[in-house]
Formats: C-alpha cells, sequence, structure tokens
C-alpha cells in the first residue's frame, strides 16, 4: 500500500488555475466518495484551500495507474483539460509525502509562513474524510501525527509570532500604501473566519470606520458589533462601496462578485479618488478587469508575494528549526507505517508456532498418562510462556531489523525462518 500526495500550489501554479480546481466546502462530500470508489477504497483525504488543492491517499494501485486516476478526476470535476493543469501537479509517495503534510499542517510550507489558519484547513479536511468514511487506518494516524508535529513547531519555535496570516499581509499592504490608516474608511466584504481576521487587524490599525457586507444580515450586525462598523446587506453594496478608500473582498461566492461597472460608479461618487481593492477569495470576487480602472489599485493573494518573501527571510532561522521537528517526526511515522505493514507476519508467527506447541504438548500428555489434571495445565501453561517469550523477544528484534532495513527484506527472511506462507 503506498501513501500518496498529489495536487497544486501557489508553488506550481497561478491562482487562475488554482481556483479553477478548488473544491468548495459543498463539493467535498461527493467528491471524496467519488474519488474512494475511483481509487478502489482508498482511504483519501481533500485538502482544497486558497493556495492549495491536494489529494491524500492510502491505495494498493500501480503508480501509473493512480496518476492516470487523479488526472481524471480533478479534469472530470471542474470540467477543465488536463493539458492545463497536468504541469503543475506534483506527487510526493510514503515518506516524502508524510513530510509533506507535516509541513504544510506545521505551515512550513504556506505562503506566509507561520500563519494559523491553515492548521484548522487541514483539520477540516479529515474531519469531512471522518463523515463520509473515507479515512483508512494509515489515513487516520497519518493525520493525528500531523496535528502533534504543527502543535510542537508552533510552541518549541517562534514561527507563528507577529503577523503571518494572509489577512495581516493584506493589511500591511494597504497600510504601505496609505502610510497610515488611521482616519480610513474600510469595506470588508465576507463574515468568515478570513474576514473577521482582516477586521481584527485593521481595527487594531486605527481605521475610522468599517463597512461589513454580508448575504446575511444578521451574520453581517454579529460581525460588525464588537468592531462598532456598519452591517450592511449585500444587495445595498453598490450603494455604499464609494464611502471606501479600502475594499477587502473574501467571500466563498463561486464567481465575480464586483465588476468594473462596480467601480465606475463608485469614483465618479469620489469625484475619482482612489481606492485600494485587495481580493484574499478563492476562487477570486473581483474581476481582474477592476485592475485596469485608473485610480483602482486591485491586489489578489498572488500579488502578496513581495510581502510574503520578505516574510520568509524573518523566519529562516525559525523555518529551519521547524524542518528538524518534522524530519525527527516522520521518521517516528515511517517507523510505526512499516512496523504496521509486519503486523499479519506477527500473527502468522503467533499461530505457526502455537501450531507446534499444541502438537508437541499433545503428544507429550499421551505420553505421561499418569499426570494429574492440575499437572497437565501447569505443562501447558510453561508451553504458553515459552511460546510467548520467543514470541516477544523475536518481535521486538524484528521490529528493531525494519526499523533499519527494507521492511520487505526483513519479513521475507522472517518468513522463511518460521516457514511461513508466501515465503520462497
Amino acid at each position: 500500500m503506498n501513501l500518496v500526495v498529489a495536487g497544486l500550489s501557489h508553488h506550481t501554479s497561478p491562482l487562475e488555475l488554482r481556483e479553477r480546481l478548488a473544491f468548495s466546502n459543498a463539493e467535498i462530500p461527493s467528491a471524496l466518495l467519488c474519488l474512494h470508489k475511483r481509487l478502489g477504497d482508498a482511504g483519501v483525504v481533500i485538502l482544497s484551500t486558497c493556495n492549495r488543492v491536494e489529494i491524500y491517499a492510502h491505495h494498493a494501485m500501480e503508480p501509473d495507474e493512480f496518476r492516470k486516476e487523479i488526472r481524471l478526476f480533478l479534469s472530470e470535476s471542474h470540467s477543465v483539460p488536463e493539458e492545463e493543469f497536468r504541469d503543475a501537479l506534483y506527487e510526493y509517495e510514503n515518506r516524502e509525502a508524510v513530510g509533506h503534510l507535516f509541513r504544510v499542517a506545521s505551515s512550513l510550507d504556506s505562503m506566509v509562513v507561520g500563519e494559523v489558519q491553515i492548521l484548522g484547513q487541514v483539520h477540516d479536511a479529515y474531519i469531512a474524510a471522518q463523515a463520509e468514511q473515507t479515512a483508512d487506518k494509515v489515513i487516520h494516524a497519518l493525520f493525528q501525527k500531523a496535528f502533534t508535529v504543527a502543535k510542537s513547531v508552533r510552541t518549541r519555535t517562534t514561527i507563528g509570532e507577529g503577523k503571518v496570516s494572509i489577512s495581516s499581509v493584506a493589511v500591511d499592504l494597504a497600510q504601505s500604501i496609505f502610510q497610515t490608516l488611521s482616519g480610513k474608511t474600510v469595506m470588508v466584504i465576507g463574515s468568515g473566519e478570513m474576514a473577521e481576521l482582516t477586521l481584527k487587524s485593521l481595527v487594531s490599525r486605527g481605521v475610522r470606520s468599517v463597512l461589513i457586507v454580508n448575504r446575511n444580515p444578521e451574520r453581517a450586525r454579529a460581525l460588525a458589533e464588537p468592531y462598532r462598523g456598519e452591517p450592511i446587506a449585500f444587495e445595498d453594496l453598490n450603494d455604499h462601496l464609494h464611502r471606501a478608500e479600502i475594499v477587502i473582498s473574501a467571500t466563498a461566492a463561486p464567481r465575480f462578485i464586483l465588476h468594473p461597472a462596480n467601480f465606475h460608479h463608485a469614483l465618479k461618487l469620489r469625484a475619482r479618488q482612489p481606492m485600494f481593492v485587495i481580493d484574499i477569495a478563492v476562487p477570486r470576487d473581483v474581476d481582474p478587469a477592476v485592475g485596469e480602472i485608473d485610480n483602482v489599485y486591485l491586489y489578489n493573494i498572488d500579488d502578496l508575494e513581495q510581502v510574503v518573501a520578505e516574510n520568509l527571510e524573518l523566519r529562516r532561522r525559525e523555518i529551519d528549526r521547524g524542518m528538524e521537528l518534522v524530519e525527527y517526526s516522520v521518521n517516528q511515522f515511517m517507523q510505526w507505517k512499516d512496523v504496521l505493514v509486519a503486523e499479519p507476519t506477527f500473527v502468522s508467527m503467533s499461530e505457526e508456532l502455537n501450531t507446534i506447541r499444541e502438537r508437541e504438548l499433545e503428544r507429550t500428555l499421551s505420553a505421561l498418562p499418569d499426570l494429574t489434571e492440575t499437572q497437565r495445565q501447569e505443562v501447558a501453561a510453561l508451553t504458553k510462556r515459552i511460546v510467548k517469550s520467543i514470541l516477544q523477544r523475536s518481535v521486538v528484534e524484528i521490529k528493531h531489523e525494519i526499523g533499519h532495513h527494507d521492511p520487505n527484506t526483513v519479513l521475507h527472511l522472517v518468513k522463511r525462518f518460521f516457514g511461513l506462507k508466501d515465503a520462497t
């Protein structure tokens, strides 16, 4: 059985491609079941965020067949021709796959290293797989270990200190353009975690007023109240857009919600004073054509790379410390996984030795008819202790050898030594 991750991320593909292949929360359950069946009832998890679309699988397929099925699955799920994303796909197997997930969950592979949202997203992906019963024993263990590793990296390094989320970097970018956010009016569109984190960061920088736009009026009011913001119904967005110097959009809408016409109208009411727009949604909320309008400055997630590069440099030493923790944890997990492969052999060893024990015990007791029932039980107990001792010593040594050599080679020799099935 192979443990594999296949997907694409901000390292290998532009935002335009990632958003075309992204799965919404509503699409994940059916996608999991489809992929689970497609890969021969494999254990699967789908992780889809603004920066990555990844499939984690524990399967028994041949590598070429697996790659073919993953490409077909992504292509058919999103009606995107394979040739448009094939070169952006990466695949890691076994040890490399384990290390990749641990780095992802620990935010060592994020665009903004140290950001906290990714761990929650990995957890949600795992919970979704649990709900659809597509996570097998190895997948369960892998993700549980990933959460432990992420906690260790965050508590034993300072990688999470400072402004490290996409939302805070977006606000950093706004401040770098306006010099100060004090006295500015900001419109936040959306009410999810990303929108709320952005709102907190804005308020901490001294914005004068905040306009909260959401399709759900109750949700807009709930989000606006703690920050003395003004809730605005989504259908009234166009009537208030001109009031904002800064617009930050982070909804889960499947298509553009802001178009050039919206901003032409807003600029007219603003006497063409500049507007700064940050689109941190995937798929994007703002039509890219908006960025071509004079006095409108549009940025999306990929445009944050310069700020992210500075973030990476500041955290380089902490990244190295985090990588060491990941490597240690990968070794632990792979040792567990290798030993897991040996479990059927351990069972066969026990069955074989106990078969011999029972045969020889019966022969011995038959030759000693004068033994009392108590004595017969004592002899039987003695043979059980002997077999148990042999098994315990053997299992410890075999596990040790598996940890230092190729598991298949070790198990082949064990099967030959004990005369077990499949030993040739």
